[in-house]
């Protein structure tokens, strides 16, 4: 046997590199490997596995630590760890660095690096008396390697503080410092700052975007019935990859592509990027007017949230009010559909909304009945008697020609708006469908590369869902195509003119036919108001004469119940 022959070590490498961005681009991995396989090639080193860690190493959970773990373990014959440098190991300063080498050398594993900062010799203080203690055996390159760890250190913190720090500063002038939101892309400008980043229109979201503020600001449509529609013009989160937390070069599969809920519909809604306002963490609460245009402006923000958040604009300076709801509110909810007048007629005392509630009897029995006697006074009026009261009140309206004609001419200045708006629909939805077409060419054109049956099943399925949302899509489209009629539409208005009972008493639905009574009044008019035929009623609107004086005399003689 030749004992001549070197001696072959087995190592594991680790690579780090400080963000995906900067391993998938592949400017930093592939040199550190390189450099390693020379090193190893030359020192007669066997390397058995490569380590590549794309995140930050100044964590106390160390992304190292799998690879140590992986060289602690007996069974795999390791005997070296090789890094390019320390920085590359850790950033965490000398405690952490001191820490997870010592962790290697428990087991009889050197850490070493290209550089030879970290040396392998050890030094006995204590050898010329054939002795030896834990604290007599020290490494002569300990110094240089602590005094690199920290340097490390220092160096992670200046590239921190002068990369947020600048983002910090840019946010507060109004660019845009983060990953677009849905309805945006970003794109660099010339700026008098220099080269900046600005949100702008993504070509097909912004216009969906768009569209759920206008239909919220027209109330026609509950907030589930526009989240509906907007699914039906294509809406669909945007897909990002899920990469494995160990080795985030391995891509394990996306997250995304899910259709709009009634959730992230109001946070879509109430976030004032939207409006071109920014406000976020770098601007520690002030709002300020963005170096961007907004999808919407800052009045259809505020007429969408309907006060839930208002955006404020004067002398230069923006001011964001966000209402916080009343307790009562936040447990029963604002709309109650069986005291659906609530809010629509006021308590004649302190002209406030009122409360609804069943109070229990004696025989438990429920009376329900509307109510204000929270407020230092107390009013109550039992429900079957206010909803009388109402149905006496419309049965007397009459209307003027003049609101007859006021209202067609409103009515078909509407039908040409949402004409427009069908039109651009339309378009959006043609955009949506040749995207989603060369989606699924893209797609299928990955196949040939596959072998796994998995992989191909998987991208199957990817198509398979695109071409649903196609079909959807057409549906959408040719559901528009038909629409209605002015025709049909104007014989409805002529008819709900000459039957106003019907759409006000008759109504299936408890709240919209509250919705509609309220249209009556120039301003939320009282119960003893309506009681007595007394209130503000809108322009064009009538109320029979001989039946207020009769309810007028009735309301003189109207008390309040006893507190």
């Amino acid at each position: 046997m030749n004992d001549n022959l070197p001696i072959i070590e087995n190592a594991v490498a680790a690579i780090r590199v400080s963000s995906v961005r900067q391993g998938t681009q592949g400017d930093s991995p592939e040199a550190q490997k390189e450099q390693i396989e020379n090193f190893a090639k030359a020192h007669n080193i066997n390397v058995k596995k490569f380590f590549i860690f794309l995140e930050s190493a100044s964590k106390e959970e160390q992304p190292v630590q799998e690879a140590i773990d992986y060289c602690v373990n007996s069974k795999n014959d390791i005997q070296l760890f090789i890094i390019k440098s320390i920085d590359r190991f850790t950033r965490g300063g000398s405690y952490l660095y001191d820490g997870l080498k010592m962790q290697l050398e428990r087991k009889g594993v050197k850490l070493i690096d290209i550089y030879g900062v970290i040396g392998t010799q050890q030094v006995n203080t204590l050898e010329h008396l054939g002795v030896s203690f834990d604290w007599s055996v020290y490494s002569p390159t300990k110094k240089s390697e602590i005094l690199e760890a920290e340097r490390a250190k220092d160096e992670m913190r200046d590239i921190m503080s002068r990369m947020i720090g600048a983002e910090i500063r840019y946010a507060r002038m109004g660019y845009w410092v983060r990953k677009a939101p849905y309805g945006f892309i970003n794109e660099q400008v010339e700026t008098p700052n220099g080269r900046r980043t600005i949100l702008k229109p993504h070509p097909t979201e912004s216009q969906l975007i768009i569209k759920m503020f206008e239909l919220r600001c027209q109330g026609t449509l509950t907030d589930r019935q526009i989240v509906e529609k907007i699914n039906n013009l294509g809406f669909r989160t945007r897909v990002d990859l899920r990469r494995d937390p160990k080795e985030r070069t391995r891509i394990i599969g996306q997250i995304g592509g899910n259709e709009l809920n009634i959730k992230g519909f109001w946070r879509y809604i109430q976030n004032t990027t939207y409006a071109g306002v920014s406000s976020e963490r770098w601007t520690q609460g002030h709002p300020l007017k963005a170096k961007y245009e907004g999808l919407v402006s800052i009045e259809m923000f505020n007429k969408a949230n309907k006060g839930k958040v208002t955006i404020l604009e004067e002398n230069g300076e923006i001011t964001i009010y966000k209402r916080k709801a009343p307790e009562y509110l936040i447990k029963k909810g604002v709309r109650n559909a069986d005291f659906a007048y609530r809010k629509i007629v006021m308590c004649p005392v302190c002209q406030k909304p009122f409360f609804g509630s069943a109070s229990k009897g004696r025989l438990g029995i429920y009376y329900p009945a509307y109510h204000c006697n929270k407020r230092g006074h107390y009013y109550r009026v039992p429900k079957k008697d206010f909803e009388e009261t109402i149905t006496k009140f419309v049965k007397n309206i009459h209307l003027s020609q003049g609101y007859a004609d006021e209202l067609t001419k409103t009515v078909t200045t509407e039908w040409d708006k949402r004409n427009v708006e069908t039109v651009r629909d339309d378009v959006n939805i043609d955009g949506k469908i040749a995207e989603l077409n060369s989606q699924i060419i893209m797609t299928l054109s990955k196949i040939k590369y596959l072998t796994s049956e998995t992989a191909i099943k998987y991208i199957e399925d990817e198509v398979s869902n695109m071409k649903q949302d196609i079909s959807k899509l057409l549906e959408e489209k040719v559901k528009q195509a038909k629409g209605y009629d002015i025709r049909v539409v104007m014989a409805y208005v002529k008819y709900f003119l000459e039957h106003m009972d019907e759409l006000l008493l008759s109504n299936p639905d408890p709240l919209l036919k509250a919705s509609c009574f309220g249209v009556l009044f120039d301003k939320a008019p009282t119960y003893l108001e309506i009681f007595s035929g007394n209130p503000s009623l809108a322009q064009f609107i009538k109320l029979n004469d001989a039946y207020r004086q009769s309810q007028g005399k009735l309301a003189a003689g109207l008390g309040f119940e006893p507190k």
